[in-house]
């Protein structure tokens, strides 16, 4: 009989990735994808070290589990417990002294060897802890095959981070920067678009500093745009500093290309940027965010910001509001700032007050909102372009994505799945647009 798998993903869309590749991983086995853990035989617990009070977050679903985990042993249906991903690698083994009961711990770049550690884990009946940093890359042993992710799909072409900011554990739990070949990352792109992807999201910490081929990663864009039935390209997460000519050139010249980037800035003022090791200004910022919009006018952005960074005065803070003011973002994601053990900004003095920061991103969620509103506010009445990827919510409904990575519903066929067609936007709802469909099936692009 198959055994069932679940896997329990935090955090980015990397670790989605990741968490799909160890099903495949493990597939050869005979395990299948579960939708609970209480039918499976084997709990993974793919973590993100990002966010605040990660590991205790990852303490408590180990809590939830461990009775669930003693019933199924005690009915004679041993159940495999494991932990990956980032807090895997960051606590190691302090996972297995707090909480005994689990079998396997993993950093994200050994999961190629979920095989070995299963075999051990059930063979000796004994912990496993694998979280090094291989001098063999994961994906050189990954399996060719793979499940076939939908219309949309995830595929890595960049891991880990040499930038070292001063608030990140990435370098410390995903390693130094690693760029997969360009003729892998294609032949996988070749492999997602046979399956039914007509969108791809390239991966990576920073994933606009791949190395992986002549051209850089701009032309890895071009290549990858070149491949038939690919409809639409995104990448994510970048860094200012990298964004060069050909990634510009790209923006400017590929339609496959979507108009819409994601741009981490963090803060808009030089001192606090200084003082998170970001290497670039504000004002670097601003003239890479003219030249993309000189090359593709209709492209739209977000960002990442960190408002209570240690030493943020007022001042600071203010020169971040007047960079969104000046900007203007499509969406954002900002925090409070958090001390990341192991980091050096956890050690900087002038921590700011917890009510400060509290203060200071409410102000800045609020404005971020105000634009994202208006944003979506201008979609009324046009024509967009929208990928539909799935069935809506309501009967004769499909849902989708417009190039903005808005969601938009429409009264559809389901022979539009997996198609780009033109809707008119109707009317704006709190989390996505509504429209219908401006042109027969027949007209909308395969």
């Amino acid at each position: 009989m198959a055994k069932k798998l679940y896997i329990k993903t935090y955090g980015c869309q990397m670790n989605v990735y990741d968490s799909a590749r160890m099903a495949d991983v493990l597939a050869p086995l005979g395990y299948a994808p579960s939708a609970t853990a209480e039918d499976a035989d084997m709990v993974i617990l793919n973590t993100c070290h990002i966010r605040e009070k990660a590991a205790e977050k990852v303490y408590s679903e180990l809590g939830r589990l461990r009775p669930l985990k003693t019933q199924k042993g005690e009915r004679g249906e041993p159940m495999i417990l494991a932990v990956a991903g980032c807090v895997a690698q960051a606590e190691g083994a302090e996972i297995l002294a707090r909480a005994p009961f689990v079998d396997i711990v993993l950093g994200p770049q050994t999961y190629h060897r979920l095989p070995e550690m299963v075999a051990r884990a059930a063979r000796a009946g004994s912990q496993v802890l694998d979280t090094e940093f291989p001098a063999d890359g994961k994906f050189d042993f990954l399996p060719e095959t793979a499940a076939p992710q939908g219309v949309s799909a995830f595929l890595s072409v960049q891991e880990g981070c040499d930038k070292f900011c001063t608030f990140c554990v990435v370098p410390y739990t995903r390693g130094a920067e690693f760029s997969r070949p360009a003729a892998d990352v294609v032949a996988e792109a070749r492999r997602l678009v046979a399956q039914g992807a007509r969108e791809i999201t390239l991966l990576g910490q920073n994933v606009n500093a791949w190395r992986g081929g002549d051209g850089g990663f701009g032309g890895l864009l071009r290549r990858l745009a070149a491949i038939a039935g690919l409809a639409r390209l995104r990448y994510t997460t970048s860094h200012p500093l990298d964004v060069d000519d050909a990634l510009i050139a790209a923006h400017r010249e590929l339609p496959t290309l979507m108009p819409f980037l994601h741009l981490p800035v963090q803060s808009g003022s030089d001192a606090m940027l200084a003082a998170m090791n970001r290497r670039h200004r504000a004002d670097d910022y601003r003239r890479i965010i003219e030249r993309l919009r000189a090359a593709r006018p209709d492209i739209a952005f977000s960002s990442d910001f960190i408002v209570g960074f240690p030493g943020e005065s007022d001042q600071d803070f203010a020169a971040t509001l007047a960079l969104i003011r000046e900007i203007g973002f499509a969406q954002a994601f900002s925090f409070k700032y958090s001390k990341r053990p192991g980091t050096p900004a956890a050690a900087l003095p002038d921590q700011v007050p917890e009510a400060v920061k509290a203060e200071r991103l409410a102000a800045l969620q609020a404005l971020v909102a105000e634009q994202q509103r208006r944003f979506n506010a201008a979609a009324l009445g046009r024509e967009m372009a929208v990928l539909f990827e799935k069935r809506g919510r309501h009967q004769g409904q499909l849902a989708g994505r417009s190039p903005y990575l808005q969601p938009v519903h429409a009264a559809a066929p389901d022979a539009l799945i997996g198609r780009v067609a033109p809707v008119r936007i109707t009317a704006l709802r709190p989390n996505s647009l509504a429209g219908e469909i401006a042109a027969t099936p027949a007209e909308a692009a395969p």
